[in-house]
């Protein structure tokens, strides 16, 4: 398990490395790669529409063809982009290391180099639209800005509810049921062996996006063939059990990529995933619903006195309400910033020298076939 990333999983996983949170942006960046002097981080620097995803994208082709596997790393502002590439078994990753997620390299050369699209710019001929551009970037850090405040109403308002329901479940039952699950799937796999530590990484395997709210849960069923489903919709159950899990996983031995809750992210997580064991853990609720056939779905009710709890029904009802309103309002507001930030790309791609980002490009591809030789 010596020198285990949080990626050494399956082919052609996704997650998000960064999302809008009820803390703001939230971005675990220092979760892509070791800073060990065994990887290598191409960190990306250049504005919007300049060809930084098209550029990941031509990395992830050519190493596909080189029988590289690589774990896409999606931009919750827009999933059809890339904000990063990593591939494990060469131990190289390349990232969008700009604004929000800025990347600064910490071992310049020995494990950073910076990739400079802004080299490939007439700086000059942008100088003339500075107005223009100014606005464009100040309008849409502003747009989500009030998306992240919609997201943090909503995660108000949902972790009053899973308080409230804290009060009326029994901790201890679920942390014995964490450890009955943990002596099944993982515990007996570590009998009489010395084993270092795990580490639990964290990611995001859901985000407020212009397509709406969404759960990469392809991810999950791609590299665990047994998925729990934990049914509870306030989340007092789900959050105890997948943070024992957490613990007891790690303390085991287990890399656990652990996938933080969108509305707390530094609370108790929202999904589990054991890449080793192929075993994965997801709260499922009306935000991110498990309605696909999983291994085993464990019920919140049989820790949590539903009755005593339904006397608070129609004060947690409004809230669930209110909070699908608020998120559907943060989705109109990343909408709208996905709009400008579309503008941004015509403008700034106007004054781009895309013969000079392919003899760039070039040149990346060419240290990326270096890696794979070595």
């Amino acid at each position: 398990m010596e020198n285990e990333n949080f990626v050494d999983m399956a082919a052609n996983a996704r997650f998000f490395m960064g999302a809008s949170t009820p803390d703001g942006f939230v971005s675990y960046t220092d979760e892509l790669y070791e800073k060990d002097g065994e990887w290598r981080a191409f960190l990306i620097k250049g504005g919007a529409g300049t060809g930084k995803a098209s550029l990941m994208r031509k990395v992830f082709e050519h190493m596909k063809q080189r029988g590289v596997d690589g774990v896409s790393i999606l931009c919750s502002s827009d999933p059809k982009s890339l904000d990063g590439v990593i591939f494990p078994s060469v131990k190289a990753c390349i990232v969008d290391a700009t604004t929000p997620h800025v990347i600064e390299p910490g071992y310049w050369g020995a494990v950073e180099r910076i990739v400079d699209i802004s080299s490939c710019m007439d700086a000059e001929g942008m100088r003339a639209q500075a107005r223009e551009i100014i606005a464009a970037t100040t309008n849409n850090a502003a747009i989500h800005a009030r998306a992240r405040r919609f997201i943090a109403s909503a995660g108000s308002l949902l972790g009053d509810s899973t308080r409230l329901a804290a009060e009326y479940t029994d901790r201890e039952k679920v942390i014995k049921a964490a450890a009955g699950i943990a002596t099944r799937e993982f515990d007996c796999e570590t009998a009489g062996q010395a084993r270092k530590s795990g580490r639990a990484r964290k990611a995001f395997l859901s985000a407020v996006t212009p397509e709406g709210l969404i759960t990469l849960y392809d991810t999950m069923a791609a590299i665990c063939p047994r998925i729990y489903s934990i049914e509870d919709e306030y989340g007092a159950a789900a959050g105890v059990l997948l943070d024992e899990l957490c613990t007891r996983a790690t303390a085991a031995g287990y890399e656990v990529i652990r996938c933080s809750n969108l509305f707390a992210p530094n609370a108790e997580p929202a999904h589990l995933i054991i890449p080793a064991l192929g075993v994965g853990f997801t709260t499922s609720n009306q935000w991110h619903k498990a309605d696909f056939p999983v291994y085993r779905r464990i019920h919140a009710a049989r820790f949590t006195d539903m009755e005593a709890l339904r006397n608070n029904k129609p004060l947690m009802s409004f809230r669930r309400r209110a909070a699908r309103e608020l998120v559907s309002e943060a989705v109109a507001q990343v909408q709208e910033a996905k709009a400008v930030h579309d503008r941004m790309e015509k403008l700034n791609g106007a004054y781009v020298d895309w013969d000079g980002v392919n003899r760039l490009t070039a040149r990346v591809l060419t240290a990326f076939d270096g890696l794979v030789r070595q």
